[in-house]
């Protein structure tokens, strides 16, 4: 049985700023920790963990714990609050170079997410503005900041829902990969957002949701979620997608993104590119959600996008059990990118984009 959350969540607030009755990540009212769902307990417990320092926020993201690419920013900026309280009795040019090492131990836990660089130079930024500041005020400004990211990022999460939601018909079934919902962003969803959006306005909409090997974030967590809303949601293993859309099962394919190239092409998930291939195979359009912090400009195409490689056990153990013989090989990359050809349409807060022509100079 799943153990909920007591009437009082931990933060201390009656709602979260997800709007939800959970959140992946949450700044205490006291501005002196972070509450996190624990992701890797889902869909069994609903717990919260909670961390007090930079170092903690760094290894929610590194562990996996908080997990998708704008909650992994939230986490970020929360841990940058946490590190201007740390270094509240430093000067201004101390402070900074404080806050800098913060920054760079944040970056360094999960390199494909172009949110977390993002919100620690948004966050670093504000840093630079304020040294000169007293500490307290220094530390509540960041406070602020950070609470600031993470109210836009829903917003960002309604606004891009709306907008892909006019683009799903009634009656549809709609494939979506990985978790790109309320749990991997500020709260709403990218992906899941567009779903929910399109819920909302009365369409009556089925999702499939493969499961995602090798963490199997849409068996446990988009499942979770949709369920959680009442929305009809069937899990698939990741290798009957094309038998599905062979026999007519799928009619749009909805997913988020870590990182959007310059000219359109999308790390997301491992196994996301398949799904693209198997979706212009079928001629099922494939669709991309993901706020524009998403969108990297510096990044003029895929190739440059660095891909995390992650640990051996997550595919040779699942639930403890062995899967694989000693000393054989595992390649495991967490992320694949899909060719911006591939792709229908790209919904951001600013709109629909196509993908080979992003409005980067707005």
């Amino acid at each position: 049985m799943s153990k909920q959350p007591s009437s009082k969540p931990p933060w201390g607030e009656s709602e979260p700023l997800s709007g939800a009755s959970y959140s992946a990540i949450e700044l205490g009212l006291d501005n002196d920790r972070i509450f996190v769902l624990d992701q890797l307990a889902l869909p069994v417990d609903e717990t919260y963990r909670e961390y007090g320092d930079c170092a903690g926020a760094a290894e929610a993201i590194r562990d996996m714990v908080v997990r998708g690419a704008p909650a992994i920013g939230i986490t970020a900026a929360y841990g940058m609050v946490l590190a201007a309280r740390a270094f509240s009795g430093l000067g201004a040019d101390d402070y900074q170079k404080a806050m800098a090492r913060a920054g760079e131990q944040l970056e360094a836990t999960r390199p494909t997410a172009v949110n977390l660089s993002w919100a620690v130079a948004c966050c670093l930024r504000r840093a630079a503005s304020h040294a000169e500041q007293t500490g307290s005020d220094r530390h509540a400004d960041m406070a602020e900041l950070a609470r600031q990211i993470h109210r836009d990022d829903v917003a960002a999460c309604k606004t891009m829902g709306r907008h892909g939601a006019a683009r799903l018909q009634d009656g549809m079934t709609v494939l979506t990969h990985c978790n790109a919902g309320a749990l991997a962003t500020g709260g709403y969803g990218s992906a899941l957002g567009v779903i929910r959006g399109a819920v909302e306005t009365g369409k009556k909409i089925r999702v499939l949701a493969s499961e995602t090997r090798p963490y199997l974030q849409g068996a446990r967590l988009t499942a979770w979620e949709l369920h959680r809303d009442g929305i009809d949601v069937t899990v698939i293993t990741d290798n009957m997608v094309g038998h599905c859309m062979q026999l007519g099962k799928i009619d749009a394919v909805v997913v988020g993104a870590d990182r959007i190239a310059a000219n359109g092409d999308v790390a997301n998930k491992i196994g996301t590119y398949s799904h693209a291939c198997l979706a212009r195979a079928h001629e099922r359009p494939f669709y991309v959600a993901a706020p524009w912090s998403t969108v990297d400009a510096a990044t003029a195409h895929g190739e440059e996008i660095c891909i995390e490689q992650r640990e051996r056990e997550q595919i040779a153990r699942v639930g403890g059990r062995q899967l694989l013989p000693d000393g054989v090989a595992v390649y495991n990359p967490a992320f694949d990118v899909t060719p911006a050809g591939l792709v229908t349409a790209i919904f951001t807060e600013r709109g629909e984009h196509d993908p080979g022509d992003l409005p980067l100079g707005q």
